[in-house]
C-alpha cells in the first residue's frame, strides 16, 4: 500500500469514527424535527386551516428551491440572492457595532465616571426594539439601504458593549494588582491582562448580537421597500398572498441564523484558552 493510499484510508477512518461519535447526538433532533413536521402536516388538513403544510409548501416553492441562483434583474432574485444581500448588510453593521461597542465597554469598564455618565442612556436607547428606530433611522438618513444599515448596528451594539464593559469591571484585584507590581504599562496591560480577562464576556457578546443583528435587517428590510433581502421578499410575498414562500423564506432564515450562531462558537473556540471556554 502506497503512502497516499494510507493517508486516505486513515483519513476515512478519522471521519467514520467521528460520525459514529456523534450519530448518537444526530438522532434526537432528526426525530423531534420528524415529530413537528408530521404534526404539522396534520393541523394543515384539519378543516378550516389556512396554512400549507410542508407537503403543499414544497409543492408551491420547488423552482424557488430547485432555482435559487436566478436573476431577473431589481429585485426579482432567487432566495440565494436575497439571503446573500442581507447577510452583506449583517457583515457591514455587526463589524461596525463590534468595533464600537468593545472599545466603548472598555471605556466605560475602566472609567466610572464614564460608567456612571453613560450608563443610564446605554439603558434607555437598548430598550428599544427594531423596528422602532426604522421610522427615525428613514428620517434621518433618507436613504433605505444606509437607513438599514443603522437598525443593524444600533441592535447589535448593545449586547456587545454591556458585556465587554461587565468583562472588564470583573477583572479579578490580583490581576490589576500583579500589573501594578511589575509596572506594565498601558498598553501592555490591555493586550496581556484586560482584553484575556474580558474575551469570555466579549464572545458572549458578540453571540448574542448576531443573532439580533439577523433579526434586526429581517424587521427592517420588511418595512423598507424595493431593496434586495429576504425581509422584502417575505413582505413581498405576503403582499402576493403566497404563503408557501414567507414559510420557505422563515427556515432559510432558521438555518442562516444557526449557521452564524455556530460559526460565531466555533471562532470562540479557536480564539479562547482551553481554560477559559
Amino acid at each position: 500500500m502506497t503512502t497516499l493510499q494510507r493517508r486516505a484510508t486513515a483519513s476515512q477512518n478519522t471521519w467514520l469514527s467521528r460520525l459514529n461519535k456523534q450519530f448518537p447526538d444526530l438522532i434526537p433532533p432528526f426525530i423531534a424535527i420528524a415529530i413537528f413536521l408530521l404534526a404539522w402536516q396534520l393541523f394543515s388538513w384539519t378543516p378550516g386551516a389556512t396554512l400549507p403544510g410542508p407537503i403543499q409548501v414544497i409543492k408551491d416553492t420547488w423552482i424557488l428551491i430547485l432555482y435559487p441562483f436566478y436573476d431577473k434583474g431589481g429585485t426579482d432574485k432567487g432566495l440565494f440572492w436575497q439571503i446573500l444581500a442581507s447577510l452583506q448588510r449583517v457583515a457591514i453593521s455587526y463589524s461596525l457595532a463590534a468595533i464600537v461597542g468593545i472599545a466603548l465597554g472598555i471605556l466605560i469598564g475602566t472609567n466610572k465616571m464614564m460608567s456612571k455618565a453613560l450608563d443610564p442612556i446605554f439603558q434607555l436607547l437598548r430598550t428599544v426594539p427594531p423596528l422602532a428606530w426604522v421610522p427615525i433611522s428613514l428620517a434621518a438618513l433618507r436613504q433605505n439601504e444606509p437607513a438599514a444599515l443603522f437598525v443593524i448596528f444600533i441592535t447589535a451594539i448593545w449586547p456587545i458593549l454591556i458585556n465587554t464593559a461587565v468583562g472588564v469591571k470583573q477583572i479579578p484585584q490580583d490581576y490589576n494588582n500583579v500589573a501594578k507590581v511589575l509596572q506594565l504599562s498601558r498598553k501592555e496591560y490591555f493586550f496581556n491582562i484586560l482584553i484575556p480577562a474580558a474575551l469570555p464576556y466579549i464572545f458572549t457578546g458578540l453571540r448574542i448580537a448576531i443573532g439580533l443583528a439577523w433579526l434586526a435587517i429581517i424587521a427592517a428590510e420588511i418595512v423598507m421597500s424595493g431593496i434586495v433581502g429576504i425581509g422584502f421578499f417575505i413582505w413581498e410575498a405576503y403582499q402576493n398572498n403566497a404563503v408557501s414562500e414567507v414559510i420557505l423564506a422563515l427556515i432559510y432564515i432558521g438555518v442562516v441564523g444557526l449557521l452564524l450562531d455556530k460559526a460565531m462558537a466555533w471562532i470562540e473556540t479557536r480564539i479562547l484558552p482551553e481554560g477559559q471556554k
